[in-house]
């Protein structure tokens, strides 16, 4: 569909006449003040863990980072600068990368099954990152995208596909705003953003198709910073997302649509990479990390170090649950289209934790106080809503060397009962002035390693003060 199409389109969608001459609007008017009533979907509160997937033309040389390409042009004295004159021809270019993405060994039903038993609620891949190459036949792409070179298959097609069909899992796509080197994004740049030949004819029309053609739950904006969301028309794609697209009722949408938009607006906001700020929020957050802790896509020359542990992974959704976020963690896949192993392996070690653990994750809510007042590494989450008997969760990120543990925040009564998950038998407690001690578990007996939650019963102060309606 060709942009001024699209505008008719969209404009004819915002407002229709019907027989009796009555005007009738759509909910969501292209304004921030109309856009932000927009209530969060529920699925997407109730998932608290995903997978990010950050795959592209990038993985071919697997060196530095996912910026790759804009770091060697970036400085003629860089690392990547000289890796390339140390390893290939002169005259070698960026796109002659590209046929050697190629997915040979790529089989999207590994990659569900991988991500389903991570205990993943959600995934978003990269549709399409700053280098401009778009994982599905874009018709906006020409000649780079992977399907006219490179793996010659509709990437991001197939994954869908594979994630819907396994089932208990909400597919999702990344896309890149700006593209470094694409010459209408550099002419608008150089008018001051007066012109918006990159936003009309290839933007808005890339976003629009992928709506239509793949329904994501999840977009996730980004490559925004440079221009302002009237530049990128934000707000009138989003009032057509809200108000007539196929996802209209299931999508959201992440903050990253305009330079000054960034944790103001949007269903979640993520306000910047690794964003843990470590207590509750008032909106609805989303924590994006990486396992590699350098690199958003596969690095070849990540040294051991430059991962993080299981235990570092967990504490992370522990604190970042707590406090009312969700946990998108990310893995680069390799340029043959494998999960390297141990990425594989963190993902395996998330789903053991979260088969045990996952009732003080999943549907919850924050509590009133999020980490211990007694007890550091001791972070709390509610039962949610649709529970009836409301449960408290203690999940104990430091196994303590006595075998009790003293906490503050809790406050029982007489009826007040306690247990690990995983375990299941109630544990002995001692309630004394404002702490009560409580008798941990042979460790041996207990079902998972790298951190252990307790789960609270009939405590005094079991209801919080935070609600769900909290959640714009």
């Amino acid at each position: 569909m060709a942009w001024f199409e699209f505008r008719i389109v969209f404009l004819a969608s915002l407002t229709f006449v019907l027989a009796d001459g009555k005007n009738v609007t759509n909910k969501y008017d292209p304004t921030w003040p109309s856009l932000d009533t927009r209530p969060l979907p529920k699925w997407y509160d109730d998932a608290k863990f995903g997978i990010f997937i950050h795959w592209g033309v990038f993985s071919v040389p697997s060196f530095g980072s996912e910026w790759f390409w804009k770091n060697w042009r970036g400085s003629a004295s860089s690392i990547y600068a000289k890796y390339m004159s140390k390893n290939y021809r002169p005259g070698f270019t960026y796109q002659d990368f590209a046929p050697d993405f190629k997915a040979e060994f790529y089989n999207p039903d590994d990659w569900a099954e991988i991500f389903k038993n991570s205990g993943a609620k959600y995934i978003v891949l990269t549709s399409k990152h700053h280098e401009g190459y778009t994982l599905w036949p874009s018709k906006y792409s020409f000649s780079w995208n992977a399907m006219d070179v490179g793996p010659r298959r509709d990437l991001l097609g197939d994954l869908a596909a594979a994630i819907r069909k396994k089932g208990g899992m909400v597919f999702g796509v990344y896309h890149s705003l700006y593209e470094w080197f694409n010459p209408l994004y550099l002419k608008d740049k150089s008018s001051g953003y007066k012109t918006q030949d990159f936003v009309t004819q290839k933007t808005i029309p890339e976003l629009y198709e992928l709506v239509q053609n793949y329904k994501p739950d999840v977009i996730w904006s980004d490559g925004d910073w440079e221009a302002s969301d009237t530049y990128w028309t934000s707000k009138e794609f989003l009032a057509w997302l809200y108000n007539e697209s196929p996802v209209k009722n299931t999508v959201v949408v992440n903050d990253r649509w305009g330079k000054g938009v960034t944790c103001k607006h949007g269903d979640f906001y993520t306000c910047s990479d690794r964003y843990d700020p470590g207590v509750l929020q008032p909106h609805k957050w989303e924590n994006c990390m990486t396992i590699d802790k350098q690199s958003w896509g596969y690095r070849r020359n990540a040294p051991l170090k430059d991962y993080l542990t299981t235990r570092e992974l967990i504490k992370e959704l522990a604190r970042t649950v707590s406090c009312g976020g969700n946990l998108l963690l990310n893995v680069g896949p390799s340029k043959d289209g494998m999960i390297p192993t141990i990425f594989e392996e963190r993902l395996t070690d998330m789903g053991k934790w979260l088969t045990v653990n996952g009732e003080a994750i999943y549907s919850t809510k924050p509590w009133h106080i999020q980490n211990d007042t007694v007890t550091s590494g001791v972070w709390y989450t509610q039962s949610g809503d649709n529970v009836v008997q409301k449960s408290v969760y203690g999940i104990i990120l430091n196994w303590p060397k006595s075998g009790a543990i003293t906490l503050g925040a809790p406050k029982f009564k007489q009826t007040s009962v306690v247990t690990m998950l995983g375990v299941g038998k109630p544990l002995q407690w001692n309630a004394s002035g404002k702490t009560v001690i409580i008798n941990l578990p042979d460790k041996t007996l207990v079902a998972t390693d790298w951190a252990w939650v307790l789960k609270f019963s009939d405590l005094a102060n079991s209801v919080s003060s935070w609600d769900s309606d909290d959640v714009e």
